[in-house]
């Protein structure tokens, strides 16, 4: 990893890809030691998490995940999940955050020397080009090492940087002594 420690950084997190990943790696990840790792790297500006949430259940196994970052150093980005019904008349449950991704990391690139993506999402090849015209530098962080790969070959190729997840496993990985909000698993929604 290539980090200046004068440099501004930005960190956004698609939740439910960034789950994705490190359950295919076999590892949950603890918030606490992943904002703290970035923090030591740089002057971290901001830390984004987005996440969709199911509205109509009591209990959803990532609020306490989602409230626990909301108090501790992330800036949540959360919207209501949609419900419908698929061709095949399944009821499927969406909740994409592309679009508020890609708002935030445009709005911040004119404060921050280096975005740090954590995304495997092919989608997202065009935003790290635009933002990198702007000057910032883009590191993407997924997996390539899980079956199958978790990241786009067309993001690997336009980031400035690919960090491979489980490479970061052993720093920001949970310890299972202990189960907290910040080590919670996360993640229930599929995104269509």
């Amino acid at each position: 990893m290539i980090f200046y420690p004068e440099e501004r950084l930005a960190i956004f997190i698609d939740g439910a890809n960034l789950y994705s990943a490190a359950r295919g790696l076999a590892f949950d990840i603890d918030y606490k030691r992943l904002l703290d790792l970035f923090s030591a790297k740089g002057r971290l500006i901001r830390a984004f998490y987005y996440t969709a949430l199911l509205e109509d259940q009591e209990y959803s196994p990532i609020r306490p995940l989602v409230d626990w970052l909301d108090y501790n150093g992330y800036t949540m980005v959360t919207k209501p999940t949609k419900e419908f019904t698929d061709v095949m008349g399944r009821r499927r449950i969406k909740g994409n955050m592309d679009i508020e991704l890609a708002i935030d990391m445009l709005e911040m690139a004119q404060y921050i020397d280096h975005a740090i993506l954590f995304s495997g999402d092919g989608d997202f090849r065009r935003l790290v080009e635009a933002v990198q015209r702007k000057g910032v530098r883009v590191s993407v962080v997924s997996t390539i090492r899980s079956s199958p790969p978790m990241v786009s070959d067309d993001l690997r190729r336009q980031a400035d940087n690919f960090i491979e997840l489980q490479e970061l496993a052993p720093s920001i990985m949970r310890n299972h002594s202990r189960e907290e909000p910040h080590r919670a698993r996360g993640e229930p929604v599929d995104e269509a």
